[in-house]
């Protein structure tokens, strides 16, 4: 009889004593279908988020060297034509100078009297907006990841924690030890949510921002050309060695008045 009793007592310590496997794997393993389908579409989302990130640094760093470029030799060009053969093939500076110089050459034939100014301008705003909504490709995304990846990361919580529930219940264990693990274990997907939802979030603004300092530098290039093609060449930006002021402009008013004289003509008190 004794015996029976220990055996008996060393099974159920055996069985006792297994320590429960709790962390994500058992999370999606316990949270069935649901909890590993919710798992697979927010590493989705963040797989796409960061490519969108890093591609649209990509391009928005082309346009930034090419707007370096622009500066410091395309209005040293006699024409238009000219600059637009030193910029590159895919270049966006260049795809608005060969949209205005082709706007010009079709206001000519144009049949029913439009102002020059007009149909090139809005050629100009046409090719900028297009350039602009390049740009602008894949933010949306992220938007929308930012502002539901922390609902679907709570929707596989919630459905973790019913079934962890349901599994208490059915086992009619409602200790301390049988709820705190399958119900924190289930937050993992609330805070998975969260991890995909905050760097979307920030890459959106960011790249907003960027976005908004070059649709500028495209503002003020699209309204010069539009100023040299509707001046016949007359008004263009001045060179940036010509744009700094002579740091010698100051120097003779400087020194008169270290000196103490009076300038002509005018008398001190």
């Amino acid at each position: 009889m004794m015996t029976i009793i220990l055996a008996a007592g060393g099974a159920a310590a055996g069985n006792g004593g297994a320590a429960p496997e709790f962390g994500l794997e058992a999370a999606l393993r316990e949270g069935g279908l649901i909890s590993q389908s919710v798992f697979a579409i927010l590493v989705l989302m963040s797989i796409v988020s960061f490519y969108i990130l890093f591609s649209k640094l990509f391009e928005q760093q082309k346009i930034i060297n090419q707007s370096k470029r622009v500066r410091q030799s395309f209005w040293q060009s006699n024409s238009l034509r000219e600059g637009s053969a030193k910029l590159d093939k895919n270049s966006a500076y260049k795809q608005l100078v060969d949209d205005g110089l082709s706007a010009q050459d079709q206001h000519s034939r144009l049949t029913d009297p439009v102002e020059a100014h007009d149909w090139l301008h809005g050629s100009l705003a046409r090719s900028e907006a297009a350039i602009n909504s390049k740009l602008a490709g894949g933010l949306a995304f992220l938007a929308t990841v930012g502002s539901t990846a922390p609902f679907i990361g709570l929707f596989g919580t919630v459905i973790g924690i019913y079934r962890a529930l349901i599994k208490i219940g059915s086992s009619g264990d409602a200790s301390i030890n049988a709820v705190a693990g399958p119900v924190g274990e289930a937050l993992i997907m609330t805070a998975l949510g969260l991890v995909v939802a905050v760097p979307a979030v920030l890459a959106y603004n960011w790249l907003q921002s960027r976005n908004k300092a070059i649709a500028k530098d495209l503002s003020a290039f699209s309204t010069d050309v539009l100023g040299f093609l509707a001046s016949n060449g007359a008004v263009r930006p001045s060179a940036t060695a010509a744009a700094k002021p002579a740091p010698a402009a100051a120097r003779p008013a400087a020194t008169t008045a270290n000196t103490g004289q009076t300038p002509a003509g005018q008398t001190r008190v």
